[in-house]
């Protein structure tokens, strides 16, 4: 009989819990306060444990929980990561604004320096930089499309004037010497002091101010600090694996007090980070501006790449002007087979990427 009345005792408990719950869920939904719902259970003293057992959340968990998925913490979908990521590759940068370096004296005791430190570690060849794509950055901007290209290049076609009066009719001469570092990740010749930096300082600033009113340098936010880079460990990736995360000052320790030479100012180029280099080896140039004044005859490289523009130019022109034409007339039978004289490909610019270019300048 004692084993009778027990089993009816558990039962009666087990019914009575399950009533409570039906009546604590129903509550719930009501949405009466939490501290209401608390008061009003026989077990509002009862342990974290007989919450669970009784299935329900802590409320402080429920908080939190949401405020993640208000946050966009770990619940963010995968698609929207990939959207996030897509957008700033997008807007990476893929254009900049430079000085190139031209005398053979800078040139050559850098390649003295590059190769005294791979003298003893060889592994940093794919950190030099190649000697004729020499130059110093004076801002890095992405350019989206051909039009906002052909834009920059009218910017920096009409901030000639500015820059002449800037110059004041005098050359700029830029003295290279010692040799710095950025973390031991980037191997840079420094620039020495003199009224020479307060010029470029003005030169930089004039042309950041002139894109920026044309919108060609959003988000460009980064102080302008001239250098002459080197070595730059960020060009290949294999080198962390490698185990080569710094550059020991003690590899060039013999140069960091050399002069490296005078680098007289001759032109401003607008460079593409991502296009096939020129045949001399420096980055693919859409335009340039001379300065200290006009060379008598340009040397063959610019009439190379001159030449080629305005070959590329009428060719295109031609075939927009034929498609035109062709769909006015209502194409025909015979317009499928009609081709440009002398061309019977679709005729494509050099724009092959050098997926292997660093972005950083």
């Amino acid at each position: 009989m004692f084993y009778f009345s027990s089993g009816l005792l558990e039962n009666k408990n087990r019914r009575k819990m399950w009533r409570e719950k039906k009546k604590l869920k129903k509550m719930i939904k009501a949405d009466e306060p939490p501290n209401t719902l608390m008061s009003e259970l026989p077990f509002a003293l009862t342990s974290p444990t007989s919450w669970r057992e009784l299935e329900f959340t802590n409320t402080d968990q429920r908080k939190t929980k949401r405020k993640r998925r208000e946050i966009g913490g770990r619940v963010d979908s995968e698609e929207d990561a990939g959207q996030k990521k897509k957008k700033k590759e997008s807007n990476r940068p893929n254009y900049f604004v430079s000085i190139p370096i031209t005398n053979p004296q800078i040139s050559c005791a850098v390649a003295e320096v590059q190769q005294a430190v791979l003298q003893q570690e060889p592994k940093l060849s794919k950190a030099m930089i190649p000697v004729p794509t020499l130059h110093i950055t004076l801002l890095v901007t992405h350019l989206a499309n051909q039009e906002q290209v052909d834009l920059a290049a009218t910017v920096l076609a009409a901030v000639e004037p500015s820059l002449a009066e800037l110059l004041g009719g005098r050359a700029l001469v830029l003295p290279f010497s010692g040799i710095g570092h950025f973390r031991k990740e980037v191997v840079f010749i420094g620039l020495a002091p003199g009224e020479h930096r307060h010029t470029l300082d003005s030169l930089a600033e004039l042309l950041r101010s002139r894109f920026e009113e044309q919108g060609l340098l959003e988000g460009d936010c980064r102080g302008f600090e001239p250098h002459l880079t080197i070595m730059k460990l960020s060009r290949s990736s294999k080198l962390k694996a490698q185990g080569i995360k710094r550059v020991d000052p003690s590899l060039y320790s013999d140069y960091t007090e050399r002069f490296f030479g005078d680098q007289a100012v001759e032109r401003v180029d607008l460079c593409s980070m991502l296009k096939k280099k020129q045949q001399d080896g420096y980055y693919h140039t859409e335009t340039s501006l001379q300065l200290g004044g006009r060379r008598s005859e340009p040397d063959e490289a610019e009439l190379l790449r001159v030449s080629k523009r305005l070959v590329e130019d009428a060719i295109n022109r031609a075939l927009q002007q034929y498609k035109q034409e062709t769909l006015q007339n209502g194409g025909g039978p015979n317009a499928a087979a009609t081709q440009l004289p002398g061309n019977g490909e679709e005729t494509k610019t050099d724009t092959t990427a050098n997926s292997t270019s660093d972005h950083r300048k």
